[in-house]
């Protein structure tokens, strides 16, 4: 028996209500959906390397650990690498920040007109609209508390949780399946396996990214003769996290900092950002994070927006992944829907013509036709 279609309007109206809902409940849920997604971010490629390991007869369950360790490993060591000088120029850089926040607010006061008092007092008023109300800044994750306890507590459990998945990803994937109705399983798990390619390419990206960023700006810095080049190297190689917009914001303090010293200084600075800022936008991102993720520059730019004013700067860090998931989801369960639904009304409305057929054949209704072969006369 054919299966009941539901009325448009119906899934209408029930699609509406559980948008509303997810509305209501989004405040509520935007912390935990940033640890799941951050959890499965971090799984997927201890996943990856425990699958690698196990075709080489390694238990799945040391293989992602030794997965996981390898991967603190590297982290340990390029932070033992640059750690004692950044740990220096950091302690160089608040030792003269007094000195240079009234070089700047000369230096500002001079190019607005307004005294150096007046520049401070402006720059205090609109730090404090974000101090005294952090929720400005870091979105929903506020309702649960901010401290470093709580995230080195949140990070480790993320860890462990990411680990286990690792180690038995199948009964996850088998429940997440048993959610979809029988018929479309087959699509679904096409639609997992769309999510994963995209944020292992976009974590590879990533890296990626930050290395060639971090290195061009440490030697770019470094050639102008900029003092603590590696602290702002290294503060705009974390940003880039954030395609376009991390890079943007990584280059105010160093501009800043060489507006202290001459215009001529912040403008090689500017330049320096500017040259890097051409390589990201038109080499790394187009060619590793854009294709990887099979997503167009203008839909992540805009996407970065989106995500930075639902979950907060928090959320900016994993907006690609989020991004990723919603053009996908997106076309998966809609635009293809749709493309396939026209597909078959035009195969059903064209009359393919069989072999031998005339053109007048072709062309007749067949009722037409089944009467004119039983002798009977055609009445159009």
């Amino acid at each position: 028996m054919p299966e009941p279609r539901i009325p448009v309007a119906y899934r209408a109206v029930f699609l509406a209500g559980v948008l509303l809902v997810l509305g209501l409940l989004f405040k509520q849920l935007a912390t935990l959906l940033l640890a799941v997604l951050m959890t499965i971010v971090i799984a997927i490629p201890l996943s990856a390397g425990a699958t690698k390991l196990e075709r080489r007869g390694v238990p799945r369950a040391i293989g992602a650990l030794a997965t996981l360790l390898l991967g603190l490993a590297v982290l340990a060591g390029i932070l033992a690498l640059i750690i004692p000088t950044f740990v220096h120029e950091t302690n160089q850089f608040v030792d003269q920040v007094p000195g240079i926040v009234n070089d700047l607010e000369k230096t500002v006061g001079h190019v607005t007109g307004d005294r150096p008092s007046e520049v401070g007092d402006k720059l205090q008023r609109y730090l404090r609209r974000y101090t005294d109300h952090p929720q400005r800044l870091i979105g929903p994750v506020t309702s649960i508390g901010v401290s470093v306890a709580g995230v080195a507590g949140a990070f480790v459990i993320m860890l462990l949780t990411a680990y286990y998945i690792s180690v038995r990803p199948q009964p996850l994937v088998d429940g997440a399946l048993r959610l979809v109705p029988p018929r479309r399983r087959v699509h679904a798990r096409q639609v997992m396996d769309r999510l994963r390619t995209a944020w292992i390419g976009w974590m590879q990206g990533v890296v990626f990214d930050m290395f060639i960023s971090g290195t061009l700006l440490f030697i770019g810095l470094t050639l102008i003769g900029l003092h603590f080049a590696l602290v702002f190297a290294v503060l705009t190689a974390l940003l880039v996290v954030v395609p376009y917009f991390g890079a943007i914001a990584g280059a105010i303090p160093p501009v800043a900092y060489g507006l202290t010293v001459s215009p001529g200084k912040a403008l090689a600075v500017l330049l320096v950002y500017i040259a890097v800022q051409q390589i990201e936008s038109n080499m790394i991102i187009p060619l590793v994070m854009a294709r990887t993720t099979r997503l167009h520059p203008a839909v992540i730019a805009i996407g970065v927006l989106a995500v930075g004013k639902l979950f907060g700067i928090v959320g900016l860090f994993v907006a690609v992944p989020i991004i990723s998931a919603a053009v996908i989801l997106t076309e998966e369960t809609w635009v293809r829907e749709i493309e396939a639904a026209e597909d078959r009304r035009t195969s059903e409305t064209l009359k393919v013509p069989e072999p031998g057929a005339t053109v007048a054949e072709a062309a007749e209704p067949p009722h037409l036709l089944e009467a004119e072969e039983a002798g009977e006369p055609a009445t159009h």
